[in-house]
């Protein structure tokens, strides 16, 4: 018998396997990428260091990129039956300190923001870190401009 739960105003139900545990309903999510920065947001608020989320092409290819800049420490793609799944190894600095400072989705399913190459911002003040999809494939900004060409606005990060 499944069991409804309200936490500040939120309900969901859930119900318990055969070993006694919860398990949730499973959600679908209407924006994948928001929900995998979501994770890391909320992963590095309480210093975890792994964190999981399920996987896309598209997520990898941003993980890789975070992985290049020093973002991340590493992201391993794990098989679970048919779906895959992500498990992301997030970095702190030598003082415990998340290395990123934050993240913010900037394209979003109801309003795409597509960008020329001379249009591309430098994100706070070019020690923030713009991320592209292209025509080439998920990039900094920076490597967008310098390639001459433009995209998809993911997500900024700093």
């Amino acid at each position: 018998m499944p069991h409804m739960y309200e936490v500040a105003g939120f309900a969901w139900s859930a119900s318990r396997n055969t070993e006694g545990q919860f398990v949730g309903d499973k959600m679908t999510h209407s924006d994948p990428i928001a929900d995998m920065l979501t994770r890391i947001r909320n992963g590095l608020v309480v210093r975890r260091d792994w964190i999981a989320a399920p996987s896309s092409k598209t997520k990898r290819a941003i993980l890789e990129v975070f992985k290049e800049q020093g973002l991340i420490s590493d992201f391993q793609v794990s098989q679970d039956g048919v779906k895959e799944s992500l498990r992301i190894r997030l970095s702190y600095d030598k003082n415990n300190q998340p290395v990123i400072s934050g993240l913010r989705k900037v394209s979003k399913p109801g309003l795409r923001i597509f960008m020329d190459k001379k249009e591309l911002p430098r994100f706070y003040g070019g020690r923030g870190l713009t991320i592209v999809s292209t025509s080439q494939g998920v990039m900094t900004g920076q490597s967008a401009r310098s390639k001459g060409i433009g995209g998809e606005l993911l997500c900024h990060v700093w």
